[in-house]
Order: C-alpha cells, then sequence, then structure tokens
C-alpha cells in the first residue's frame, strides 16, 4: 500500500512557477513509477508527466513539453512537477499517481495509487 500526499499548489499570475510535491509513503518508493495527471473543471482527467523507477526515463504531454519537469527523489521518497511559464489553461487539479513498474505509465487506468491532489489556478 502506497499513500501519496500532493503540496505547493496556489494561485500565480500566467508566466509564473510553481513547483508541486507528492510525497509517498512506504519503503519500496524507488520500484515505483509515477506521474502526475490534471484535472480542470467540466473536463476527463489528463496525463501530465511521468518518470520511471530511477529516473533515469521521462515523458510529457505535448501540451507542457517544453515547460513542465518531472524529477524525483528516491532517498525522500518524493516526487516534483516543476512548472514553468504557466498559462490560463493549465489550472486545474493535480494528482501525483504511483505504480510497481520498471518503465514509464501515461495511462490512468494504470496506475493503481493516487494522491489528494492539489489545485493549481493561473491568472490571466
Amino acid at each position: 500500500q502506497v499513500q501519496l500526499v500532493e503540496s505547493g499548489g496556489g494561485l500565480v499570475q500566467a508566466g509564473g512557477s510553481l513547483r508541486l510535491s507528492c510525497a509517498a509513503s512506504g519503503r519500496t518508493f524507488s520500484t515505483y513509477a509515477m506521474g502526475w495527471f490534471r484535472q480542470a473543471p467540466g473536463k476527463e482527467r489528463e496525463f501530465v508527466a511521468s518518470i520511471n523507477w530511477f529516473g533515469g526515463m521521462t515523458y510529457y504531454a505535448d501540451s507542457v513539453k517544453g515547460r513542465f519537469t518531472i524529477s524525483r527523489d528516491n532517498a525522500k521518497n518524493t516526487v516534483y512537477l516543476q512548472m514553468n511559464s504557466l498559462k490560463p489553461e493549465d489550472t486545474a487539479v493535480y494528482y501525483c499517481a504511483a505504480d510497481v513498474a520498471i518503465g514509464l505509465i501515461i495511462t490512468a487506468s494504470n496506475y493503481d495509487y493516487w494522491g489528494q491532489g492539489t489545485q493549481v489556478t493561473v491568472s490571466s
């Protein structure tokens, strides 16, 4: 069982930056692929970024490529999402997800563990 707790969300102006963190419980964090998803009001949850168990592989949605960076610190059981050049369309609740995998996981249904989400609001 893995518990995930996101933090770092908030209100920021367009063009600004935020860094989300996701702290995971459990001693096997280093065996988990991690992902970030987001859900805006009235829209389906969408993939944002994924990172494999040791951090050597990452993958991003086209909408955030070049602006967002996913990283992890296995010693701290934490995964991060650095978000730069934020746009109003990035406004959403951001969720982190985890599951045991060697590679990347980009499909929400393939993740077993989810955090409660953190709100990111970008004003124009």
